[in-house]
Order: structure tokens, then sequence, then C-alpha cells
């Protein structure tokens, strides 16, 4: 079987692309390996246009299968189901500088899917599903105008590593994914540790600059084994129709987007839609060129007002934020709430405390893995003034969650400080611009008032371009309107030492570096505004948790007895939860981590796990329960194998006849430690525990 390769130097070690041996019947397939990670990618196009579509149907899809990794699946039937979130993560990741390629207008229903074959354990599939992407669309007949290319940049102890290793990342202190073109950058991913704007484009120019190979490299992939591109149908606007359009709306455009209000907005351009169609609708004209001609003459309005005129739709200068208002705390009985309004955007963050027992678990290729930190953002219909389904989280609401999470990890205590499990529930209220932004300093507020340790307050703003020839403006805080319209949305998150996150996707083929650098010095000057808005309300973490979040108690024991107070099976632990209610997590190294929002029972787990992992010592006062009774005295058991023996003449200062005349099998009473013999054996006093005490 022929097989069509490249080999290029790409980092530490050689990048393959491979085609023309599997998946023949796609209209483009490749493999792309990179040490032991193999990842195939197909491309697909339907021949065949829906009637009545108006709008590019491309659909991204990518799949683990833990085979690639040598394991079976956990769980009962013992086969991959549904998308986990990492996954849809990473096909979000394929489709956003993806799209922008594709020409204008293209209606042809498209499908890229990446499945990895094969994983090392160290090399990352998700840059190389991007990159894959782009090859398997170049080399086919889908009309796509690549190539694009992917790389991964850690940044660990001041050194900047390209294609880093799990464990590079999981120590860097900057963790982005840059992906480009030959015209520029086209989308950024980033964790980073409050680095700061240098710092950053200094990573930012490493990976673009590495990625320059990689392009040229597809290039010639392309030219040797690609297929002529196919011709296909576009959807264009007629030009005389949207002449006469601008003769009869334009004014009135002008007018409407005077209006300050996002629902007048709308509802006047509705208005004005359903005139032009009494209007203008014939046998050669359908509602639906009537609306698309409306939609471009309004988008060159907004345009045209922001470039020659620095205005925008609101009235704003370019760099002016909205109104901003915060509420802290917003609910009585959450352990910590928030509520963060911006302009027409509005996020309620709600935090809730949990134990060790609310970890989430879940499988991943290199591993299982255990979260203490999780942030859930929800986007209900009705903060868009809209009706709809409300089902699970689709794929914009788990990316939007997983940015805020990641803008936020940077200021998460350890669970050596903080033994917590936190989870943040962002509920966008209203929406016009930015909500992924809002639920970031939504969140912090929220975390604050709970009285989480973070180490700083972290706010977060979105950036907007519109870009006309040379012509090139930057707006801060973008609203709904100028996102639609415009070309760039750059989401910047950090604390008032450095970034936190970044984020960039582009509707055009590509910015500068250079672009990217003055974005995000403007990006600084509005989250330090934004910060010092918070600070009005709320400027350190709470002193004190609430009332209403459970209290954890963190012991140390000796690792020798971990065995001990688990017990055979887990008798022994099983026995001190049930009688308790509190939760107890035990780790490897000897911390023993008990929960419970009820004090009491706190403590009272505690003093049976001490019972249990402590010495006995000589002198000290204990509980202990009757097990059995001999002619001589009475058996005690202090904690589970742990027993000492009361004589007789130690049961009470008066003269005892028979020991079953003081206690019986099942009592539990008070006695003190008086002796350990060479032996180990326990001997206890029940009369001078009472002498004790009295």
């Amino acid at each position: 079987m022929q097989k069509n390769a490249q080999r290029i130097k790409f980092g530490r070690t050689d990048l393959i692309l491979e085609t023309g041996s599997i998946a023949k019947q796609a209209n483009g397939s490749i493999t792309i390996t990179y040490g032991g990670t193999v990842v195939l990618v197909t491309a697909c196009m339907s021949t065949k246009i829906k009637e009545g579509r108006d709008f590019f149907p491309l659909t991204v899809e990518y799949q683990e299968k833990t085979y690639a990794a040598g394991r079976i699946p956990g769980g009962f039937f013992k086969r991959e189901g549904r998308p986990s979130e990492s996954e849809i993560l990473t096909a979000r990741l394929i489709d956003r500088p993806t799209r922008p390629l594709f020409p204008k207008g293209m209606l042809n229903e498209v499908q890229v899917m990446a499945i990895v074959l094969s994983s090392d354990g160290e090399n990352d599939p998700d840059i190389l599903a991007v990159t894959g992407a782009s090859v398997a669309l170049s080399i086919s007949d889908i009309p796509f105008n690549g190539p694009l290319a992917c790389c991964r940049v850690a940044r660990v102890n001041n050194e900047l590593i390209l294609n880093p290793t799990y464990k590079e990342i999981e120590a860097a202190e900057l963790d982005i994914v840059v992906a480009g073109n030959h015209k520029g950058v086209m989308m950024l991913e980033s964790r980073c540790n409050e680095v700061s704007e240098e710092v950053y484009a200094e990573a930012l120019v490493f990976g673009y600059e590495s990625l320059k190979p990689l392009l040229h490299a597809q290039d010639e992939f392309a030219k040797q084994y690609g297929k002529p591109k196919s011709s296909v149908e576009i959807k264009t606007v007629v030009l005389e129709l949207k002449k006469r359009i601008e003769d009869l709306a334009a004014n009135r455009l002008k007018e409407i987007y005077k209006l300050a209000s996002k629902e007048a907005r709308e509802d006047q351009v509705d208005l004005l839609a359903k005139e032009l169609e009494t209007t203008l609708v014939t046998d050669a004209c359908t509602a639906q060129q009537v609306k698309d001609a409306l939609v471009e003459v309004e988008e060159e309005l907004v345009r045209k007002k922001i470039i020659e005129d620095g205005v925008r739709v609101d009235g704003r200068s370019l760099k002016e934020i909205r109104s901003i208002t915060c509420e802290v705390p917003l609910l009585p009985r959450t352990h910590g709430s928030a509520l963060f309004t911006r302009g027409q955007t509005q996020s309620l963050a709600v935090t809730t405390l949990g134990t060790g027992d609310d970890e989430q678990k879940f499988e991943a290729l290199e591993g299982e893995r255990y979260k203490t930190f999780m942030l859930h953002y929800t986007f209900p219909p009705f903060s868009v003034g809209e009706t709809g389904p409300v089902r699970g989280p689709g794929r914009r609401e788990i990316g939007h969650g997983a940015l805020a999470e990641k803008s936020l990890l940077a200021v998460i205590p350890s669970k050596e400080k903080f033994p917590y499990t936190i989870r943040v529930v962002s509920e966008i209220l209203e929406s016009n611009g930015s909500s992924s932004m809002a639920t970031v300093c939504a969140a912090a507020l929220s975390l604050m008032d709970a009285g989480v340790p973070i180490k700083e307050a972290v706010s977060g703003i979105a950036l907007g371009l519109i870009k006309e020839g040379d012509k090139e403006v930057i707006l801060t805080d973008i609203a709904g309107v100028e996102d639609h319209f415009g070309d760039m949305d750059l989401k910047v998150a950090g604390t008032k030492n450095g970034m936190t996150a970044v984020q960039l996707d582009l509707k055009i083929d590509g910015v500068s570096v250079d672009l990217l650098k003055r974005s995000l010095a403007q990006s600084k000057e509005g989250r330090m505004f934004i910060l010092g808005k918070m600070s009005e309300v709320l400027t350190a973490p709470r002193a004190e948790l609430s009332s209403y979040a459970p209290r954890i108690e963190v012991l140390k024991i000796n690792t020798e007895k971990i065995g001990e107070l688990i017990g055979p099976g887990g008798k022994n632990i099983k026995a001190i939860i049930a009688a308790t209610g509190a939760s107890i997590d035990i780790k490897d190294d000897g911390t023993v981590l008990v929960g419970s929002d009820q004090p009491d029972k706190s403590d009272a787990a505690i003093k049976m796990i001490r019972a249990i992992t402590d010495d006995v010592e000589i002198g000290r006062i204990y509980i202990g329960k009757v097990k059995r009774i001999m002619p001589f005295g009475a058996f005690i058991e202090l904690a589970p194998r742990k027993e000492g023996l009361v004589h007789v003449s130690e049961l009470s200062d008066k003269f005892v006849k028979t020991v079953e005349e003081v206690v019986k099998i099942g009592d539990e009473i008070k006695v003190k430690v008086i002796g350990i013999d060479e032996l180990g054996r326990i001997k206890l006093s029940k009369k001078q525990a009472e002498q004790a005490g009295s």
C-alpha cells in the first residue's frame, strides 16, 4: 500500500505527515505523528446544499479512545460514550482558527474529524489535531484558504520550550497554544501564572516563528499530494439590491444605531427588515436576499462609524468601558455569591465549598486525574430575551466555563493550604458582549465572599478590532454588535501583577504580532480599571468561611498507622463515618482531612481517629467499651485492636465481690492508663479515672 510521507523537524523531534494509505474515501485524510502520538484527521464535504440554508455548516469532532494509551475504559459499558469536556474543548481548538479560512458565503456542509490512534503519554495530541485538520483540508478538493499550523509553547524556569511534554506543561508559568498562517496569528489559547505582557509577547513571537517551517512544508505537501479544488456555490449579496437598500434605509439605520438599548435597536432593525421585504420582495428577489443585503449595509455602517469617526454604536470612545456595578454578597444561604454587571452583561456567580468526596474524577489519555476547582458557566435563553430549549451544557458554555476556570487557576490556593473542593457556578442573567469575562470578575468576588484565600482578585476584559485596509482600530470592552460585525475577539484576564489567561479568535485570516502586542497593552488599562471597581465592594477574601460551609480539619498521623486507621476491608474508617457522619479523606503521606458542616461531628470523628492512631499514653484518660469480663477484671477496648485490662482492684475504691457488680459487656466507661508492661500490655484503672474527674 502506497504511503505519501513528509518529515519536518519541529522542536525536539520530527513531525511526520502521511496520506494515501488509510481513510481514502474521505475528501482528504492524513495521519500526523509526533513522538509516539498519532492522530488521524479526515475532511469530508457534502455535494448537495439543503434548500433554504443561509449559513456555513462546519462541524468538527475530536475523539480520544483509551486504546491509544493501551487501556480499557472504566465504567459499566467499557466503551467511550458522549464526548468528554476535554474532547469538546479540543474540537473547539480545531474549529476556531480553521473556520475563518473557508470562502465567505460557502454553503456546503463540511465535517472535520480527528481521532487519536496512539498516545505516548508525553505529547499532547491537541495541537497535532489542529495542524492535521489544515493538512487534510489542504490536500482535499474542499475549498480552503490554508495552510494553518499550530504549536504549544511553555515557559519553564525562564526557558521557552516548543511542544512541551505533559510534565513540563504542569510545571510551566506560561502555557500558550499558537495557531497561525502565512499572514499572521489566527488563534491563541493560554494559561498564565500572572505573567507580564512583555513575557507573554516573547513566547508569542517564539511560537509564531516556530510555525513558519511547518507552513512551508504544508505548501509543498499539498502541491505534491493535493487534489484540485472543487467549484462550490457561494452565497453573495446582489449588489443592485444592496445599493437599493442603502438608498432606502441608510438614514433610518443611522437613527436606529443612536439608540442606547440593544433591545430597542434589534426591534427597530426587525421592523425595518419587514418594511423592506414588503417593498422589495419579488419573484426575482427573496426575503432572505433582502435580509442578507440589509445585514451587509448594517455592518458597513457600524464599521465605518468606528473607523472614520472613532465613535462606537453606543456612543463610547474606543477605550471606554461600560458602566460597572458589583454586589457582594447577594444570596443568604450560599457559601459565597456576587453579582457583576457591566453594561447589559450580567453574571451571578455562586461559590460552594465541599470536601475531598466532592472532587471530580475523570479519565484522560494520560491517566486518571482529579479536579478540586471547577467553574461551570450557564447561558439560559432569557439572558438575551429569547425562548428556547434548556438542555445540558453546549459546546459554547463548556468553552466559556473552561476559559473562566483557567483565568482563576493561578490564584486558587493549593490543596495543602486550603483543603476544600471548590465549585463556582456562573449564571448569565443578561448578555450583550463578553459574558465569559464578566464571569471571571463575578467568580473572583464570589470566591472572596466565600472566604477562599485567593492570592489576588482577577478581572477580565474583551477587546475587538475593526480592520479596513491599513487602518486598524482596537476596541476595549466590546458589546455584542461589535463582536458580531468586528474582526477580532481577544479576551484577557489577570490580576494587578500580571495576566492569567488569554484567548484570541478571529473572523479574518490573521493579524500581526505587533497588533497583538498593542492589544495586550490596551487590555491592561481596562483590566486595572475593572479591578478598581471590584475593590470598591471587596478588597480581600473574608477572614472567616460562611457559617453554612463545611469545616475541614487537617490531622497528621504516622504513615505506619494508616492501615490500622482504615482497618480490614475499610472496617474502621467506615465505622467512624457511620457513627459521626463526617467525611474522611486519608492521604498517603499521613494527612487526614476530616470534614463536616457540624463542628461536633468533626470533633467526634477526630477523637475516634486519634484513639486509633495515637500511641497509648500513661496517665491519659480514655472512654472505652467493655469487651470481655473475667473473674480477675474487665478488658476494655480503647480503640480497634487496642485493649487494656482493668483489674478488679482498680474497678472501684470499694470492695468488689464480682466484676459484673460494677460493669457489664457493652458498657462505655472512663478509664485511666496506669501502666504498660514490657510486652505492651495496657493496665487501666476505672477508680483513678473517676478520682481524677471528681
